[in-house]
């Protein structure tokens, strides 16, 4: 394979004994080693005057090449196009999204800047690999720049409807400049069917059983690539004394009681607020089980800069101590919340521990914490994985315990079969998830990937369609 340069908006190279590695850095370090590749992007630091000077770095045998931004790139392009524009469209919240031309400009500032900086380090061989909604018009900007290699875009988050990209000024530019990728990757059908519905409709383009059109003479694909997790690693760790000795605690903590945890950063696309909800319906209609279950919710703050991040942890706060009122005792809390994060181990124990994983998020690209409850579970004793049908990962674990996390009965009446669910039963839906899980692992989805990318063939097809 040609050498791989991998673009991403933070730069996140493996760091000896870092257990706690961030999916995307755990799936692209064996491909970049693979081909002693290249990742590029934004060390996360700041720069009075933008000077395009790259720090070179290589750890674990991963070779970084970073760059620092200014104080208005980082408000402008970051928290405004990024997260406060494209993060809540994308994820169907119109009512959150702002549309600032000052946010667009410094968007398309910092795409410049990257195509600018990266250029003169791609050779005629390289294969490039961008990521992510932050990086959209980079494919462009490197053609334009006279860059001939093969070059693809892989999104992580979801693509949304027609009617609601419609609603995002320049929202033709920015699907257009999709069109200078080779292959462009999407997590679910859902999301790959609702860019095919744009390129017909808006644009009027032909695409083929491939999902393939043709625009300027040239040919572009798009398809379905499902991120996994590594899945037999997983499972190590989740044996290993840190994850055991977390276990061990977290039943004694429980005393009895069956745990449910929910584990996700404090953002409003999870659907926190209606998973407190749905528990709250579910101790309404099931008095038989207070002080036999309680929900603890692990909710690291996330983008503390963003008003709308600070309103929903106040509302979360408010109403975990609204049914903790309602419903504790002098020795049972029905809500643990917590706003911290764990290292991987202790956070492997943690689901490795709890009878009921609740994954009920309103929108998500894919959710990797539902593929890492299933591979943490103790194959003869599992427990049972909860799952909005609105997650990308729903395609693909369909054994998991459905639900529509905008109804508080359906994550009640959920709950309430979790709880109840024979072991044999919870035994063979576990199987049939970690299956999937261990066959469509991250490395199988880079390879899928690259190999589109480099011209050849998909191999199997995604499991479960």
């Amino acid at each position: 394979m040609s050498r791989l340069i991998v673009v991403s908006n933070r730069v996140s190279p493996p760091r000896q004994g870092a257990a706690n590695q961030g999916g995307l850095a755990v799936a692209l370090a064996a491909a970049l080693r693979e081909t002693d590749g290249l990742w590029f992007g934004w060390s996360g630091e700041e720069t009075e005057t933008f000077t395009g000077a790259i720090d070179y770095q290589t750890s674990q045998g991963v070779t970084t090449a970073t760059i620092d931004l200014e104080p208005q790139d980082t408000e402008e392009y970051y928290n405004g196009y990024a997260n406060r524009t494209l993060w809540p469209l994308f994820h169907y919240r119109i009512d959150l999204a702002e549309y600032e031309r000052s946010f667009a400009g410094g968007y398309a500032r910092v795409n410049a800047r990257f195509a600018d900086t990266l250029r003169p380090l791609i050779e005629p061989d390289d294969v490039v690999w961008v990521h992510d909604y932050h990086l959209i018009p980079l494919g462009l900007g490197l053609r334009r720049r006279e860059c001939t290699n093969r070059i693809g875009f892989f999104l992580h988050i979801p693509w949304p409807p027609r009617r609601l990209l419609l609603t995002l000024p320049s929202h033709m530019q920015l699907v257009k400049s999709l069109f200078a990728y080779d292959v462009i990757g999407f997590q679910s059908h859902d999301s790959m069917e609702a860019f095919l519905d744009y390129v017909r409709s808006e644009l009027g383009l032909e695409v083929d059983l491939q999902g393939a059109f043709h625009v300027a003479g040239r040919r572009v694909t798009a398809m379905v690539c499902p991120i996994g997790i590594d899945a037999r690693a997983f499972a190590e760790v989740a044996q290993s004394e840190d994850a055991l000795t977390m276990q061990d605690a977290m039943r004694k903590s429980a005393d009895g009681r069956a745990m449910i945890v929910g584990v996700e950063r404090l953002d409003y696309s999870k659907g926190l607020q209606e998973r407190f909800l749905g528990y709250e319906r579910f101790l309404a209609s099931h008095p038989e089980m207070h002080e036999q279950v309680f929900l603890l919710q692990i909710a690291p703050p996330s983008r503390v800069d963003v008003g709308s991040y600070q309103e929903i942890r106040a509302t979360l706060e408010a109403l975990s101590g609204r049914i903790n009122g309602a419903y504790a005792t002098a020795d049972w809390v029905p809500i643990r919340y917590v706003n911290q994060g764990y290292p991987h181990a202790r956070l492997t124990g943690i689901y490795r521990a709890a009878r009921v994983g609740l994954v009920t998020p309103l929108r998500d690209g894919m959710n990797l914490v539902a593929k890492e409850y299933v591979a943490a579970q103790d194959p003869d004793d599992p427990g049972v994985l909860i799952l909005s049908r609105f997650a990308g990962a729903a395609e693909q674990l369909r054994e998991a315990l459905l639900v529509n996390p905008h109804s508080a009965e359906d994550i009640a009446d959920a709950i309430a079969a979790a709880l109840a669910m024979p072991l044999a039963e919870r035994q063979s839906r576990w199987r049939a998830m970690m299956a999937n899980i261990e066959r469509q692992d991250v490395a199988w989805w880079m390879h899928r990937f690259t190999r589109q990318l480099a011209g050849g063939a998909l191999g199997e097809p995604i499991a479960t369609f």
